[in-house]
């Protein structure tokens, strides 16, 4: 049974992609996170934990597949 792997990078590029216009500054502040820690999940260097996974999911309307999707 293949393993599912989060690859870091490629949710990184997800995120930039979901927050389009807006500033890192907002965003981080509408969900509670700091600045350091969302561009840090942006430039691949680390991965949302579950709880933070969701609230990025709920903020964004998206399902949370689309962190574990290869």
């Amino acid at each position: 049974m293949a393993e599912n792997i989060i690859n870091p990078v490629e949710v990184g590029r997800k995120l930039r992609e979901l927050r389009g216009g807006r500033t890192i500054q907002a965003v981080s502040s509408d969900l509670g996170i700091s600045m350091s820690a969302l561009t840090m999940y942006e430039l691949g260097e680390r991965v949302p934990r579950d709880e933070v996974k969701i609230k990025i999911c709920r903020y964004y309307g998206v399902d949370i597949g689309i962190f574990f999707a290869q």
